[in-house]
């Protein structure tokens, strides 16, 4: 039993399957915990990377032509704000450049350098090989089911207000 302030919330009131989906939500989270955990060490003693470098930049490889700053973190759902300084990084090292964009004087476009290209598609090769190591024990049917039956989850709860804001 769980004592929530004045109330005692029993777990024997919770239909099994809610039990049951409640479990499969910690489950899934304490994979995605434990792999993101595990890449995240990889990429930084491989590398001296970060993950939130990793996606940016691999968000910038999938749009050869680039993308505005307020495209990028869109993409990536964070804000401008945490993008900038990893693309000042990348900049920085010259894996990122920056061009001004003519018809917005107050934005930018970022797109990944050849060399920038070069050395993210050579980490990522490196990272699809741990994510298969990582997941080794997964068979290849398997691993379609659990997206297919995951994508089926994330379609119907869509307009549902999952996450609790308000719609609108």
């Amino acid at each position: 039993m769980i004592d929530l302030g004045s109330e005692t919330f029993s777990t024997e009131d919770v239909p099994d399957g809610e039990k049951q989906r409640v479990r499969l939500w910690l489950r899934i989270l304490k994979v995605s915990r434990a792999i993101e955990a595990e890449l995240r060490e990889r990429l930084r003693t491989r590398y001296k990377s970060t993950l939130p470098r990793f996606d940016v930049m691999s968000a910038l490889y999938r749009h050869k032509d680039g993308l505005k700053m307020s495209e990028l973190s869109a993409a990536l759902m964070v804000s401008n704000g945490n993008v900038t300084g990893i693309i000042e990084r990348l900049v920085g090292e010259l894996l990122v450049e920056r061009t001004p964009i003519p018809s917005d004087r107050r934005a930018m476009r970022v797109c990944l350098t050849e060399k920038g290209r070069h050395e993210f598609k050579a980490m990522a090769r490196v990272h699809q090989g741990w994510i298969n190591e990582l997941l080794q024990d997964v068979n290849p049917d398997d691993a379609a089911l659990i997206s297919s039956l995951l994508d089926l989850n994330i379609t119907t709860n869509r307009g549902n207000n999952v996450g609790g804001g308000d719609k609108q």
